[in-house]
C-alpha cells in the first residue's frame, strides 16, 4: 500500500511541476508580448529611407571601406529586426560553466531598442528565462526560474541604460545601416584598421571602438567601460565572424562577448544567428 502512495505522490509532484512550467511559460510570454508591443509603438520615422554612398564621404578610411563592403548604394534603411539565436552562456564569473541557450530578439533602430528573450538550460532540466532589454531610453535585466521565480531584476538606473545601449550599439553589425552618420552615429579616426563610434539616445551616450579586418568588415568591438552594476565598470569586448549576405547586407552570423579582466578576457556569451528578418523604411 505504501508503495502505491509513494507512486501517487510522485505523479502529483510531476503533474504539479508540469502545470507550474506551463503557467510560467504563459506568464513570461505575456511579458514578452507587452515589451515588444512597446518597442514597436515607440518607433520613430526614419530619414533618409535609402542609403546614399555619398553620405560616407569624409569618414575615416576604414569606416568608408566598411560601408562599401557591407552595403550597396540604394540599400533601404533597416527599421526593425527579428532574429533567432542559439549558443552557450557562461553561468560563472570565475570558471567555465557553459549552458546551452536559445533566444529570440526584436530590435528597433529608431527609437533604438531591443528585447532579448532567452531560455538557458539549467541543471535538472530547468530553464532560466531571461529578458535583456533596452526600451524607450531605459535598460533592464530580468531573470526568472521557470518564468515564475525571479532571480535577478535590474531596471530603471542610468547604469542599466548605459549597459544596454552599449549592447544595442555593438549589435549594429547585424543591422549596419544603423551605423550611418544619418542615423546619429559620429565616427572618429584612430588608425588604419580601427575607429571610434559614438551614439546618443536621450540622456545616454555610448562609445565603441570598432576594429576592421582585411576584408573590410568589423572583426571586434570594445568599450573602455561598461557598467556591470551601479558601482562597477569594466572593459567589455567581443568579436564577430562568418559573414553572410542577408537582404543585400553583409552581416556576421557568429559572435562572442566577454569582460576584460587584468589576467585576460573571460567570455560569457557565444552565439549564432539561426534566422533573421528585416523591416525597412520604404
Amino acid at each position: 500500500m505504501w508503495i502505491q502512495w509513494i507512486a501517487m505522490i510522485g505523479v502529483l509532484i510531476i503533474v504539479s511541476f508540469g502545470i507550474a512550467a506551463i503557467y510560467g511559460r504563459y506568464r513570461w510570454q505575456l511579458d514578452s508580448d507587452s515589451l515588444r508591443a512597446k518597442l514597436i509603438n515607440g518607433q520613430q520615422t526614419i530619414k533618409p529611407k535609402i542609403y546614399d554612398q555619398r553620405e560616407i564621404e569624409g569618414l575615416p578610411d576604414p569606416v568608408q571601406r566598411f560601408f562599401q563592403t557591407v552595403l550597396k548604394d540604394g540599400q533601404a534603411i533597416v527599421t526593425s529586426v527579428s532574429l533567432s539565436q542559439e549558443g552557450k552562456f557562461n553561468m560563472s564569473e570565475t570558471e567555465d560553466q557553459w549552458s546551452p541557450f536559445t533566444a529570440t530578439q526584436l530590435v528597433t533602430t529608431q527609437r533604438p531598442g531591443f528585447d532579448w528573450d532567452a531560455r538557458i538550460q539549467m541543471a535538472l532540466g530547468l530553464n532560466a528565462f531571461v529578458h535583456d532589454t533596452y526600451l524607450l531610453g531605459g535598460g533592464s535585466l530580468h531573470a526568472s526560474l521557470l518564468g515564475l521565480f525571479t532571480v535577478a531584476d535590474v531596471r530603471g538606473t542610468p547604469e542599466a541604460a548605459q549597459g544596454e545601449l552599449l549592447r544595442f550599439f555593438a549589435e549594429t553589425t547585424w543591422y549596419p545601416t544603423a551605423l550611418l552618420p544619418s542615423q546619429g552615429v559620429r565616427w572618429e579616426a584612430i588608425d588604419n584598421t580601427s575607429a571610434r563610434a559614438t551614439f546618443t539616445d536621450g540622456t545616454t551616450t555610448v562609445s565603441l571602438v570598432f576594429r576592421f579586418n582585411a576584408e573590410g568588415t568589423i572583426s571586434t568591438m570594445r568599450a573602455e567601460a561598461r557598467y556591470r552594476d551601479k558601482l562597477t565598470t569594466m572593459p567589455w569586448s567581443g568579436r564577430f565572424w562568418e559573414y553572410s549576405v542577408c537582404n543585400g547586407m553583409l552581416i556576421p552570423l557568429e559572435g562572442e562577448v566577454g569582460w576584460e579582466y587584468p589576467e585576460g578576457t573571460r567570455l560569457y556569451f557565444k552565439g549564432r544567428i539561426t534566422e533573421i528578418h528585416y523591416e525597412f523604411a520604404l
